[in-house]
């Protein structure tokens, strides 16, 4: 049986700040054979690892920046964004309730506030240091950055450090993968996809696999998508319960926010 990768979302973000470095150390620990991050893009053209086109939700800007809403991270240069703490959020709100469970302690709660932005080099300096892999997702960036050229950016940044291996680019946004492709071939590129119940309309390009949602996604999709060769790597499925039924559909791998759930599934 191939095996089935454990690729955690945003980092193991159920046990850490989502897209830190906090956050990949724990799904390393977790046993993560791959990372998900997405990139985003600061006023003077710096990359770095976010979620949301808001600051709000998992910094301090708000605080730091009262004036500024609605703290849209593209109107922040790098020397601003670096002023924000991307921890004490999580140390608040417990949002997966794993420390109300006993399985983060207070001492890494507290260990949590202060820290800092994540700039795409240092998550790339990571992930090849420890010999690991990393799913880069490129999003449709907010404005006044709609047409900055971040795909290009991500694959100069690759090739600087020779990691063409050890990383795959992920997006909903077509272009941003036919613009990998053409600048780097050897990159494996992923179509995201939303809720797929037949097979979904692909981008012509050599990709390496599909990330569909989970929600929906069945069995004969899934066996369909295999025998065109493609990786199959639903996202985000953190009920056991549903990593167990698309493991036994055949995915060739699960991203998850709970990279330590799937461990104990896959039984290693």
């Amino acid at each position: 049986m191939t095996r089935v990768l454990n690729i955690a979302h945003r980092g193991a973000r159920s046990l850490a700040p989502e897209n830190t470095l906090a956050a990949a150390r724990m799904a390393r620990h977790a046993g993560a054979d791959m990372w998900e991050l997405d990139v985003a893009v600061s006023a003077d053209g710096a990359l770095f690892v976010m979620h949301d086109d808001s600051l709000q939700r998992t910094t301090n800007a708000a605080q730091r920046f009262p004036d500024r809403a609605p703290w849209t991270f593209s109107g922040f240069t790098l020397a601003e964004l670096e002023q924000l703490d991307y921890g004490s959020w999580f140390s608040e709100s417990d949002p997966f309730g794993e420390a109300a469970a006993g399985n983060i302690t207070p001492a890494a709660m507290a260990a949590f506030r202060g820290e800092p932005l994540l700039t795409l080099r240092a998550a790339l300096h990571f992930t090849r240091r420890h010999a690991w892999q990393v799913n880069v997702e490129i999003k449709r960036l907010p404005a006044p950055l709609e047409n900055f050229p971040v795909a290009a950016a991500v694959v100069a940044m690759v090739d600087e450090l020779g990691m063409a291996e050890q990383v795959v680019v992920s997006s909903f946004v077509f272009e941003n993968l036919r613009a990998v492709h053409a600048l780097n071939r050897t990159i494996r590129l992923a179509a995201l996809t939303g809720l797929v119940e037949t097979e979904p309309q692909l981008p012509d390009l050599p990709l390496f696999g599909v990330n569909p949602h989970y929600v929906g996604l069945t069995d004969g999709a899934v066996r369909g998508l295999r025998a065109r060769e493609l990786a199959v790597l639903p996202w985000t499925v953190n009920a056991e319960d549903e990593m167990q039924r698309l493991i036994d559909a055949g995915v060739s791998g699960v991203i998850t926010d709970f990279p330590q759930r799937l461990q104990r599934l896959l039984g290693s």
